[in-house]
């Protein structure tokens, strides 16, 4: 592990954030060819299986969507040993995002700003890289994140999930409907919970079956978040993602210059830690039923920080920012440290 500090504190810290994801991601695509030995070496204890969702996960801590934007490095994502990987956001038109650059480093807050706009190359254009990632004996449980086209006007964007849903949901795990970046214009105003209700009634209908979840803002009042829980529990959804990235630049140790100049986006990584905490335990107390699933997301790092979310009542965990801080070894450290800490899965052999 001490060497990819090395290698990120003179080399990549240097570089483009994007550029040096690219890079990364290029090599995580390369693993299965040594899948059998990356397995060994980072896949979970068989201890930390959990049954959630109707499905065993390989352990419960996995990848947030945004780092597998097209669904092309499933099979490298779980060989390093995350439990599941959520793919996208996915949209109905293929669309190129935000202008670059996008993405940016607060290193002294272990935090990432990102304002990439769902850049990906259509929901459509990734089922056939799906379908091939479930094929593989060994793979990870693969979520897909669905989001509304930027070409798509809000009063039309049920249509436009709808879309997605239908050609996605039959060869996901599950399905998570993305109301929350901040980084699409109009999104998050689909959660106020008069449109937020049709838009999900009408994609749990062409789900047909394949479990939903709704991922949610950490930026709403606890008012407003109580409601979509009783809204999601009304429908029948099988569960929440809590919580995307937030809008807030509270608190945060880098000079106000720097966050100044990195501009609009959503603030992830450790910033959003206790935020997304408070969250958990709102939801666990709107909703105790732990069949309920509550996949719980944000400034998550250590594998005390992963097993304080699971004790506060998280079904699932995930991250993202800590990957680019932590290395290609993060998943492996964070499954290892659950096993340490005593952690044992519902659904352990």
């Amino acid at each position: 592990m001490r060497f990819y500090p090395l290698l990120f504190s003179t080399v990549l810290r240097r570089m483009d954030p994007e550029t040096a994801h690219h890079l990364a991601f290029r090599v995580i695509q390369a693993t299965p060819v040594l899948g059998g030995l990356v397995r060994r070496i980072c896949g979970p204890d068989p201890a930390l299986r959990v049954r959630a969702l109707g499905i065993d996960f390989p352990s419960p801590f996995g990848l947030a969507a945004g780092f597998d934007k097209n669904a092309t490095g499933i099979a490298g994502l779980g060989n390093i040993g995350f439990g599941h990987v959520e793919v996208g956001t996915l949209t109905r038109h293929a669309q190129p995002g935000n202008p670059k650059p996008r993405m940016y480093r607060l290193i002294g807050d272990r935090a990432l700003i990102n304002r990439m706009g769902f850049n990906n190359g259509g929901s459509a254009a990734a089922v056939a890289r799906i379908e091939r990632a479930r094929l593989a004996k060994h793979r990870p449980v693969i979520g897909v994140n669905i989001g509304k086209s930027r070409v798509t006007e809000v009063a039309d964007a049920t249509a436009d999930y709808v879309w997605s849903a239908q050609r996605l949901a039959p060869i996901a795990d599950y399905l998570a409907v993305n109301v929350s970046s901040p980084n699409t214009p109009g999104l998050r105003g689909l959660q106020e919970v008069e449109l937020l209700e049709p838009l999900l009634a009408a994609v749990r209908a062409a789900s047909l079956g394949t479990p939903l979840l709704v991922k949610i803002a950490p930026d709403m009042a606890d008012e407003q978040i109580d409601a979509i829980v009783a809204l999601a529990v009304r429908l029948g959804l099988d569960g929440i993602i809590a919580t995307n990235t937030t809008i807030s630049r509270d608190g945060l140790q880098e000079p106000a210059e720097s966050v100044e100049q990195a501009g609009a986006g959503g603030l992830s990584g450790e910033p959003l830690r206790v935020r997304s905490l408070d969250v958990l335990h709102r939801i666990r107390r709107a909703e105790p039923n732990p069949e309920f699933c509550v996949i719980s997301v944000g400034g998550v790092t250590t594998a005390a920080d992963v097993h304080e979310r699971l004790l506060a009542g998280a079904t699932l965990v995930q991250g993202f920012t800590a990957f680019i801080y932590e290395g290609p070894l993060w998943a492996r450290a964070i499954n290892r440290g659950l096993v340490r800490a005593g952690f044992r899965g519902n659904a352990a052999a």
